[in-house]
């Protein structure tokens, strides 16, 4: 059975490790250096409030996260919210991330957020259904938007309005 909920302090090194996998598979961001403890407690310290973080829990063991990030310091942005959505290698492609999307989407709108926005690889075929199949349309893509492992890297922009 999958159970979604808060997280709490005691997940972040699961957390953590699940991040930084995503780094190292070099398909969820531009990150190129794993994360430490002290990072996740710093980043944890900063999704209170409107900026919750999940996790998906099977037989105990977390694994999946999301959460909701500030977009952008403007108020006129104070509804607009980024998402994250991580899943552990093992376990991509059964749903979490599906699940996780939707109880966040939830939260979002008990919090007052009209929109969420993303951005993912072009090449993540994986990550886009999990953003399609959840109503999300791509805005466009950012050619040469960062740099990994010396190449040149698009990103695409994705939106739901909620």
């Amino acid at each position: 059975m999958l159970l979604i909920r808060n997280a709490a302090s005691s997940d972040l090194l699961r957390i953590l490790d699940i991040y930084n996998q995503g780094i190292e598979d070099r398909i969820a961001t531009l990150e190129t250096e794993t994360k430490d403890h002290s990072f996740m407690n710093a980043w944890f310290e900063k999704h209170q409030g409107r900026f919750q973080v999940l996790v998906a829990e099977k037989n105990g063991v977390v694994v999946g996260w999301a959460s909701i990030n500030p977009y952008s310091t403007r108020c006129a942005y104070d509804g607009v919210g980024d998402l994250s959505v991580y899943i552990h290698r093992d376990y991509r492609g059964q749903g979490i991330g599906g699940r996780l999307l939707n109880e966040l989407e939830q939260i979002g709108k008990e919090n007052k957020f009209y929109k969420f926005v993303l951005f993912t690889f072009p090449f993540n075929l994986l990550g886009q259904g999990l953003y399609r199949k959840a109503g999300y349309r791509e805005v466009g893509v950012f050619q040469n938007q960062g740099i990994l492992d010396g190449k040149f890297i698009d990103v695409m922009a994705m939106e739901k309005l909620l």
